[in-house]
């Protein structure tokens, strides 16, 4: 995250009120005949992303609340209902600002199942030490924290959010992303017309490195030989045919890929019987170079292959 971006996430955490009114009163039920608008959540850490997601989608088309209460979704996607297809689709931002409210979350996404609604909670994950990082270099306190630390803001919300983030159906951890980079993961999962039914992220990552927080599944790729001692294929990452031939001619490899892709295809039959449309695989090296970069982009290759919209990220490609 940049700092514009860090000081617009700060700002947006001085009131409780949402900035959009519904501006009605009174009986809010829709035709019968009325068409449910499309919903997102969006929520996750202060200082994670949520105003540059918010954006994004924004951008995209979507009519966007920030802060609205949650006792309040159900009613707004009522008034989009009645819009006559004006307002099709809906972003929220939920997040602790509203914390008197936030009890009621749960009870209005019960309600929202009970009528039928399409409904997505995108969460916004970062480390601890990128969110001090931001908090820092805005001068501003963490909307927790009190009269403690950062560190204890942050630890109380975690605590606060933990049993949304996992019921939510896309989790992206902004640790190393800038702006633009978190917009673009954003456009590869909502820009289009149509919603296919699972997107896969696939992610090389090296080990030295950290593993991804927002990973669902996670290989290892060090049972291989490392490239990197091979003197001529050390330059060049997997992206280059040479270091992926090497990497794929080696005992196991080729058989590991048929098997995991077979293993992923029972997993996304599984995920889309129980709706979740997202799925972010991490593929583990040493260093995340070679064989993990090299793998990374034969399973998605697999994937598409099969139909399911893929997005291939080289996390730590380049930082050697």
């Amino acid at each position: 995250m940049n700092k514009n971006d860090e000081q617009d996430e700060q700002h947006d955490q001085g009131g409780d009120g949402a900035q959009v009114s519904t501006g009605t009163t009174g009986e809010t039920t829709a035709p019968a005949d009325a068409a449910i608008p499309e919903l997102v959540i969006i929520s996750g850490m202060s200082g994670a992303g949520r105003s540059t997601a918010a954006k994004c989608l924004e951008d995209l088309g979507w009519f966007v609340v920030d802060n609205l209460p949650p006792a309040l979704i159900p009613t707004m996607v009522e008034l989009g209902a009645r819009s006559q297809g004006n307002v099709a689709r809906i972003a929220v931002v939920v997040d602790v600002r509203g914390r008197r409210f936030f009890d009621n979350l749960r009870e209005s996404l019960a309600d929202l199942d009970s009528r039928g609604v399409t409904r997505r909670i995108v969460f916004l994950e970062s480390s601890d030490d990128a969110l001090v990082r931001r908090f820092e270099s805005v001068r501003r306190p963490h909307p927790l924290q009190g009269d403690g630390r950062i560190v204890d803001g942050i630890a109380a919300e975690r605590e606060l959010l933990r049993e949304l983030r996992g019921d939510a159906d896309l989790v992206i951890d902004t640790s190393s992303l800038n702006v633009h980079e978190l917009r673009a993961k954003m456009d590869a999962q909502f820009a289009g017309d149509e919603e296919p039914e699972l997107r896969a992220t696939v992610m090389s990552f090296g080990f030295k490195y950290g593993l991804p927080v927002d990973a669902d599944l996670v290989a290892d790729m060090r049972f291989l030989p490392n490239p990197h001692w091979i003197p001529e294929l050390r330059p060049f990452n997997g992206l280059n045919e040479e270091v992926s031939a090497y990497v794929f001619n080696q005992p196991g490899a080729k058989e590991f890929l048929d098997r995991y892709a077979e293993l992923l295809r029972l997993i996304a039959a599984g995920y889309r019987r129980e709706g979740k449309r997202y799925v972010t695989i991490a593929i583990g090296c040493t260093g995340g170079k070679h064989r993990s970069v090299a793998t990374a982009e034969k399973l998605a290759a697999r994937l598409v292959a099969e139909g399911v919209e893929t997005v291939v990220v080289h996390r730590d490609m380049g930082r050697e």
